[in-house]
């Protein structure tokens, strides 16, 4: 059964056609029955890829997040007394922020660690023995490093869950949960497993697999609902492309995939368009597909909705803003409520 909500707070805001607000994640919860089950057999995990994910899980971790989202006031603050450890050795600013958000929300406490020259790691010590001393000081661990070992090496000790934030180019899950919830709030049919050929759409993503975090966990997370999308379209005018056989896996998900390198061809037919233009490599970022940018000029299709895991440079011009196809601003703004979802399954059992 869904969950009821007050009919008086539905009727008290009347529907308006624009990302912010309670309308959007009121729908979505209105769409799709809860099931605590797939949330369940997550307590207690470690979240280091995409794939670990079922499409079950996802939709009702997106629910959730929907439920924090448009109904506040019936948020409980389970993680009262439990401390998060925010290791975040690369620069952020919307990931480490939104993981604190959630966190202090959820009632708990946190210690931040912004810098790795403050840490034992800048002597030589290793993940594992940093691991290893952090069992004794908090209850989850938050990680985001250059190098995309450091995460597996750290679980060789940790006996606490820890949270992925982006490993070097390998993957970023929990932006690509709150790029589904940001597609799932703008259309909750894709949630649906025999989705209507209308409801179905087309996306377009600008930016190199291969190479790019964001994008590889999102393109792993679109497969998981693949009949949903008619073709994922890449943007792309590198040489590769892909990393090895990260194609082939995506293809025998069930996930249509073209490679383009003619970007206003291809804006008319697009309902979605997902840009990036960033990836850290090493202990530096590089900037990919130059070439590309999108603006008020570009043929975007009505209705379109353009998505940024920001932070954007050039590529995503400010005139877009204040038109409707904005939606990176609710995608950065979801990705605390989806983290509080996930972050309560994680800490909480009887959530």
């Amino acid at each position: 059964m869904v969950s009821p909500l007050n009919p008086l707070l539905e009727e008290a805001l009347p529907e308006k056609d624009e990302t912010a607000g309670i309308q959007k994640p009121l729908r979505l919860l209105k769409h799709v029955p809860e099931d605590p089950v797939p949330l369940i057999e997550l307590a207690n995990h470690s979240i280091v890829s995409t794939r670990q994910f079922t499409a079950e899980q996802v939709v009702q971790l997106a629910r959730l997040a929907a439920k924090h989202e448009a109904v506040p006031q019936q948020a409980r603050r389970p993680l009262v007394g439990k401390i998060l450890i925010s290791a975040f050795y690369e620069p952020s600013t919307r990931t480490r922020l939104s993981f604190e958000s959630a966190w202090h929300r959820l009632g708990g406490d946190i210690m931040s660690i912004t810098d790795p020259a403050t840490t034992g790691i800048a002597k030589g010590e290793s993940y594992a023995d940093v691991g290893e001393m952090l069992n004794n000081y908090g209850d989850l661990v938050v990680l985001r490093e250059t190098n995309d070992k450091a995460i597996y090496q750290m679980m060789e000790s940790l006996r606490i869950p820890i949270v992925n934030a982006g490993n070097g180019i390998e993957e970023h899950p929990t932006q690509a949960l709150a790029d589904m919830y940001t597609l799932f709030k703008w259309r909750p049919a894709l949630m649906d497993k025999d989705i209507e050929k209308t409801k179905k759409a087309r996306i377009g993503i600008i930016g190199v697999p291969a190479n790019m975090r964001t994008v590889r966990s999102l393109l792993y997370m679109l497969a998981l609902f693949h009949n949903s999308f008619e073709e994922v379209v890449i943007f792309c005018n590198e040489k590769q492309v892909f990393a090895e056989h990260q194609l082939e896996n995506l293809t025998e998900m069930g996930l249509n995939i073209r490679i383009s390198i003619d970007l206003n061809a291809d804006l008319p037919s697009l309902d979605v368009i997902y840009i990036n233009s960033i990836a850290w490599i090493g202990d530096d970022y590089k900037e990919y597909g130059q070439e590309y940018s999108l603006s008020k000029k570009s043929p975007i299709k009505k209705g379109a909705i353009v998505m940024h895991p920001l932070a954007r440079g050039k590529e995503l011009s400010t005139d877009l803003d204040n038109t409707p196809h904005n939606w990176y601003f609710a995608q950065a703004r979801g990705a605390v409520f989806v983290r509080m979802a996930l972050l309560t399954c994680l800490v909480q059992h009887n959530w």
